[in-house]
């Protein structure tokens, strides 16, 4: 899932790719190895203004030499676009004006629920799981897009 202007194919063909699942209190981050082939959960930003969540994020970029961005795109699960969706395509308007990596959106559909039911079958707490949660979805996100950009 993918969003003009960038599509997976834009992305620097080399380099750590990062991760976002944006909540609307939390801002899981995940980022990939340099050779892309796996995707670590890295931390769950806690949201209080764009501005200190977007410095944030931008000083993981710089401490890990990030070449682009996947963003989970919220969607319904009939395809469609909500509020939700919406949030994260102003979210990525805004940052784009502070970064000029590609960044790319992927469909996240289920990403919670796959990890939330991993977190059960490991038999983790609630507090644990509300604690990693949003880091694993960012991490499940990216994963997804670096298997769809392995060579087949």
């Amino acid at each position: 899932m993918t969003d003009a202007p960038y599509a997976l194919a834009d992305l620097h063909p080399a380099g750590k790719l990062m991760g976002l699942d944006l909540g609307t209190k939390t801002i899981g981050v995940a980022i990939s190895d340099s050779l892309r082939m796996a995707a670590t959960p890295v931390e769950t930003i806690k949201r209080t203004k764009f501005t200190a969540d977007a410095e944030r994020l931008l000083a993981l970029i710089a401490q890990n030499n990030v070449t682009g961005i996947v963003m989970g795109l919220p969607l319904n699960m009939d395809g469609s676009e909500g509020p939700r969706a919406q949030s994260a395509r102003a979210f990525v308007r805004n940052f784009k004006q502070k970064t000029d990596l590609p960044i790319v959106f992927w469909d996240e559909r289920m990403s919670t629920m796959a990890v939330t039911r991993t977190m059960l079958e490991a038999d983790l707490s609630r507090a644990k799981r509300a604690e990693v949660v949003d880091k694993l979805a960012a991490s499940y996100i990216l994963q997804g897009a670096l298997d769809r950009l392995r060579p087949r």
